[in-house]
């Protein structure tokens, strides 16, 4: 069963990077697999359930970098953690990642979502803190915007993920004026 939810979820997320979320019905992704619809409904009962099991693994790694983030004591520490973690899980699934931040049905199941929506702000109260003057709203919203295209733009789809990920942590570090960890 788990190769079979394994091979529908590959199959979904490829149709959703190809066709938006909206654009992609189960009878499509039953087509993808070569099996019937029914099949599909035997393994989700919506293509919102197909859609937050698609995500699931990478909120829980996000989560996990929340946690991390925020158990630092000092704001320049919670910062780079976080901006660390962020960069990271926007690397290894740059398509994921693109598709969260710029499809409108998935933005609308994370806003309904208390638990995602909750994520999201603990993120967001990381990156900007408690009482965040303009500069720093601004500079957050940048960053987001940067990380969303580095997984949408096409001059970026050549990078190495190791070239990727030291670019784009030195590009955002700049941006919320965090200091690079000490090194021995």
């Amino acid at each position: 069963m788990g190769t079979a939810r394994s091979r529908l979820l590959a199959a979904a997320m490829d149709l959703f990077m190809r066709h938006g979320v909206s654009g992609t019905s189960l009878q499509m992704i039953a087509d993808e697999l070569g099996v019937t619809k029914a099949a599909v409904y035997h393994q989700f009962h919506s293509k919102e359930d197909i859609v937050e099991a698609v995500i699931a693994p990478a909120l829980a790694e996000l989560e996990a970098v929340a946690d991390a983030a925020e158990a630092q004591r000092r704001r320049n520490d919670r910062l780079r953690v976080a901006l660390e973690g962020v960069v990271d899980l926007v690397v290894r699934h740059r398509g994921l990642f693109a598709m969260i931040m710029t499809d409108p049905q998935v933005g609308r199941l994370v806003r309904s979502r208390p638990p995602l929506r909750g994520l999201e702000e603990r993120i967001e109260a990381v990156l900007t803190g408690p009482d965040p003057d303009a500069e720093t709203l601004v500079n957050s919203a940048m960053v987001s915007g940067a990380l969303m295209v580095a997984g949408l733009d096409p001059r970026l789809a050549g990078l190495d993920d190791e070239t990727l990920r030291r670019h784009l942590t030195a590009t955002v570090f700049r941006m919320l004026h965090v200091r690079r960890r000490a090194t021995s």
